[in-house]
């Protein structure tokens, strides 16, 4: 069972506008779904599959040559396409759509497209399943005030109902969004499928990756990361846990964010205030894996964890993201602000569109005096507005600069 992906319309515009087509994300997130949805009738080639491999490798230039309109899986496998894609493109720059690349390892593969394919291809990142895709909702308006510079007057919720209710959430925010698994929808097929999943990616896809990695290492780190999912790292701290050097921590952090397992959120450097922590903020991209690594095993447990709150922040943060890559919006940036006396903004959104700073708060209700980072931030960097996401159940104005936004409008 397919669900339709919020991303669909911004990518058919692409392949009308570009030659190549790059479709990023992490393993088993529906990247090679969505290709195939995008051009149903082209030829479709796996790179992890032998004879695919083998038959465009024996002769790469005749077959692309000749091959016009087809989609190349997990392309990251042969490196030397890259270069072969762009004097074939070059040939006939007018063309449009006429390959679609995908892949689940950023740092090879965006590497090779930046260096052979600029100007030549667009490429979007594609997360697992948003909340309303999972429950095949429309995709939510929200996303339309970073379609111009932000103003009060575009949040236009204000007494409306969300869309999905306090039970889909949290069994949204609980389960994750990885398709198969959550779309089966049987609890002990979702188990047995993260432990696949997390088995194939530290056995299968580490190992092919980074070969020379030491991967007992890096399953106790993930482990470790796990437990600071939602925290500010610091990596020697770390390395001394794990009895490695800082440096390895680094190429681990490395693997995992561009594996795409784990979001690295800078430090939001551009404050008048001159006493910001500048480490990085980070967190597992997908609460299902999170919560299965830690081994809650339920909705109820999890509101006895520890990493109740930080668990529910990543989950709000991954929506608004996957919700901005989905949208159209381009040359974006994602950060956090804090300064080492505590003065904290979980999340700040930059762009064409200006700056959205944004509070998330896992209750429903939220004190005055719980404002006052926001509104000093907001005050400070003389912005129109900022944001306070919750589980409230309408949408208002707190303040006269600070909007409620209930996390089912995402």
């Amino acid at each position: 069972m397919d669900a339709n992906r919020d991303v669909y319309p911004y990518a058919i515009e692409l392949l009308e506008q570009f030659p190549i087509l790059v479709i990023l994300g992490v393993r088993q997130c529906g990247k090679t779904t969505l290709a195939k949805q995008l051009a149903p009738t082209w030829q479709y080639f796996d790179l992890e599959n032998t004879n695919d491999r083998m038959l465009i490798s024996r002769d790469p230039v005749f077959f692309l040559e000749n091959s016009d309109q087809i989609i190349i899986d997990e392309a990251q496998e042969y490196p030397e396409l890259f270069n072969i894609l762009r004097g074939i493109v070059d040939k006939d720059r007018a063309r449009k759509g006429r390959f679609i690349l995908t892949g689940s390892s950023n740092p090879k593969l965006l590497t090779k497209v930046s260096e052979s394919l600029a100007g030549r291809s667009a490429t979007i990142e594609l997360g697992t399943l948003k909340m309303n895709e999972v429950l095949k909702k429309p995709f939510s308006p929200f996303y339309n005030i970073f379609q111009q510079r932000l103003n009060k007057e575009s949040l236009d919720f204000e007494g409306k109902q969300p869309a999905i209710t306090h039970k889909e959430i949290q069994n949204n925010w609980f389960y994750g969004g990885y398709p198969e698994p959550r779309l089966a929808n049987n609890i002990s097929f979702y188990r047995q499928w993260m432990q696949s999943y997390y088995d194939a990616y530290i056995h299968r896809d580490i190992r092919s990756l980074f070969p020379r990695l030491d991967n007992l290492s890096y399953q106790r780190f993930l482990m470790m990361l796990s437990h600071l999912s939602g925290n500010i790292l610091n990596k020697s701290d770390i390395g001394r846990s794990l009895e490695v050097s800082e440096k390895s921590i680094r190429e681990y952090l490395t693997i995992a964010d561009g594996t795409y397992l784990w979001r690295q959120l800078p430090s939001y450097e551009k404050s008048k205030v001159k006493t910001i922590v500048k480490l990085p903020r980070g967190h597992f991209r997908d609460n299902g894996l999170l919560h299965y690594l830690l081994k809650i095993d339920s909705p109820e447990t999890l509101y006895q964890h520890p990493i109740l709150g930080r668990s529910f922040e990543a989950f709000v943060i991954e929506e608004i993201l996957k919700g901005l890559n989905s949208s159209g919006v381009t040359n974006w940036e994602a950060s956090y602000y804090r300064t080492r006396s505590g003065v904290e903004v979980d999340l700040i959104l930059e762009g064409f569109f200006g700056t959205l700073p944004i509070e998330i708060k896992h209750g429903s209700q939220v004190k005055t005096k719980q404002l006052k980072n926001l509104e000093d931030f907001v005050e400070m960097h003389q912005l129109p507005f900022g944001l306070l996401i919750n589980q409230a159940i309408t949408a208002r104005w707190l303040t006269p600069r600070i909007f409620q936004l209930p996390v089912g409008f995402l």
